[in-house]
């Protein structure tokens, strides 16, 4: 008879579980190897979590994310991408989406590859085109010189050098290529959205029937709402086929506004994401986003020459905590704009984005105060709490 080996398993238990089905008080949760199991077995590792009024969440997924740590996604070595990514790991992002800025073709082609590999070694979820297919009018952070038509040509031309592994593809749909290309993204079974875009309220709904399916950065880079010239914003947030990213860092959005994004899309079609820079987790200074040169100052990251505010200092951890102290949202909502709709974007819903047993025992664990004291990634502690 073959010997019998026992798995070992990790058992939290006495915190409060925010699970599908609802916000469980002095909850248990069981990892059995790098998934969540659905019951314990006697040899196993208990974290009685009871008494300290801590709260255990799913991963944080990161639709948009260009660096952390002092390193970029896109200007450095394979070791700089693995600095940015073991910072947001930390802070409780445990799958992210690597995001570009506008450069040229070729450049951009070279560093999917880098990208490429490091989806491929499990560290990234896949990588985010953002520029330059996007309007000189609404161009952000990005390098004007460096901005082209949404040629459906060159857009097959980067997916293709992303190996199988682009997930989105950020668009101006109103410049020429932009509705044809969005038809590509569509078939080749990439996500199609709309951002740094001057469109108007018609050739935005004309881009969702063609398969524009999230707002990137909803009224960052866009038009503002407008009583008689509805533009972008009004369309994305009433077509239930969209999700909208919100940067909900106090800075990119008034409290006000956002209330209002999430009043009308519903919790079920918002995504928080970071857009974090370099500077995230790692402090004030002057920094580069692609060719560009940033200053960040009191934690917000602008343009040097021009002043334009250039993605976020964010850690997901900080827009948790922020949703649920200052914003009010419910944990529930909070979790779904931060793991589970992003991961059902991303089409590894049946991987992350809930604690459920057979999915990766992807967590977090917050203290009472909502900061982070625990992050396990596929059943290994990225932080073990104490």
């Amino acid at each position: 008879m073959a010997p019998v080996t026992t798995t070992r398993r990790t058992v939290l238990t006495g915190a409060r579980v925010v699970l599908p089905s609802g916000v469980a008080e002095g909850g248990r949760l069981t990892v059995d190897g790098a998934s969540i199991a659905a019951n314990e077995q006697a040899e196993q590792v208990t974290y009685d979590l009871a008494g300290q009024g801590y709260t255990i969440v799913p991963g944080f997924v990161d639709l948009h994310n260009h660096g952390g740590g002092g390193a970029s996604f896109t200007s450095g070595t394979a070791d700089d991408v693995l600095t940015g990514i073991r910072t947001h790991r930390a802070h409780g992002t445990t799958t992210l989406v690597a995001s570009t800025v506008t450069e040229r073709l070729d450049v951009l082609t070279r560093q999917a590859g880098l990208l490429s590999e490091l989806v491929e070694q499990g560290d990234l979820a896949g990588i985010h085109y953002e520029g330059p297919f996007i309007s000189p009018c609404r161009k952000g952070a990005h390098d004007e010189g460096l901005l082209r038509h949404p040629d459906p040509a060159d857009v097959r031309k980067l997916v293709e050098a992303a190996r199988g592994h682009a997930r989105m593809v950020t668009l101006a749909v109103e410049l020429p290529g932009g509705t044809e290309s969005v038809r590509l993204l569509a078939e080749l079974g990439v996500v199609a959205a709309i951002g740094h875009t001057d469109a108007s309220y018609e050739q935005t709904r004309a881009a969702i029937d063609a398969g524009v399916t999230v707002a990137t950065h909803l009224f960052n880079a866009m038009p503002p709402l407008h009583h008689r010239l509805p533009g972008p914003i009004a369309a994305l947030l009433e077509d239930e086929r969209v999700t909208v990213e919100l940067i909900n860092d106090g800075t990119h959005l008034h409290p006000a506004v956002l209330g209002l994004a999430f009043g009308s899309a519903g919790p079920e079609r918002v995504a928080f994401i970071s857009d974090a820079m370099d500077a995230a987790g790692f402090g004030d200074g002057l920094y580069e986003l692609g060719p560009m040169r940033v200053e960040v100052r009191d934690g917000v990251a602008r343009l040097v020459e021009g002043g334009s505010i250039a993605g976020s200092t964010l850690t997901l951890d900080t827009v948790f905590k922020r949703a649920v102290t200052l914003d009010g949202l419910s944990l529930p909502d909070t979790v779904r704009a931060l793991s589970t709709n992003p991961a059902r974007l991303l089409g590894l819903a049946d991987r992350i984005g809930t604690l459920e047993p057979g999915k990766d025992a992807d967590l977090v664990v917050l203290d009472e105060a909502y900061d982070v004291v625990g992050v396990m990634r596929k059943g290994t502690w990225v932080v073990r709490p104490e």
